[in-house]
């Protein structure tokens, strides 16, 4: 007959000590992976917030073919979606020019409308990023139609 290990057998199971090393390569390794994670969801946000800019930046244009006139900073973006009430009233609007109203950007900040853009621009968007200021580097920095 074959003898039985007791449970008290230092080769049995699982120590306390094993348990705790591998809960904290997991830990490790979830940090590392969730660290990654977030890196790339910023990456998102710029480019959604450029993207969103590119085609606001389009619209105006298409705006401006119809009307003759890029909106005025008090009709805003705003213009894009309704035939602006404020004078000077545009005649020829055809819009709406985008598929929803202008809202914010990635981070939830309202988009910076300026008229007339800065270099001899007719406009320029900018989202100022995650922090809504002018300024800033990385996530915090300003995205602009005019590039600056």
């Amino acid at each position: 007959m074959i003898p039985r290990r007791r449970v008290t057998d230092p080769r049995a199971g699982w120590t306390f000590v094993e348990s705790i090393i591998v809960i904290g390569i997991i830990i490790v390794l979830s940090g590392t992976v969730s660290f990654s994670a977030v890196r790339y969801l910023e990456q998102a946000r710029i480019a959604a917030t450029r993207a969103q800019i590119s085609a606001v930046s389009l619209a105006l244009h298409a705006y401006y073919v119809d009307t003759g006139v890029y909106p005025t900073e008090p009709q805003g973006l705003a213009a894009l979606w309704e035939k602006p009430t404020l004078a000077p009233v545009p005649g020829g609007w055809a819009g709406p020019y985008v598929e929803r109203p202008v809202g914010t950007d990635s981070w939830g900040n309202e988009l910076s409308y300026r008229r007339p853009g800065p270099a001899g621009l007719a406009f320029e968007v900018v989202s100022y990023g995650a922090d809504g200021r002018p300024g800033g580097e990385g996530q915090d920095g300003d995205i602009s139609s005019s590039g600056h």
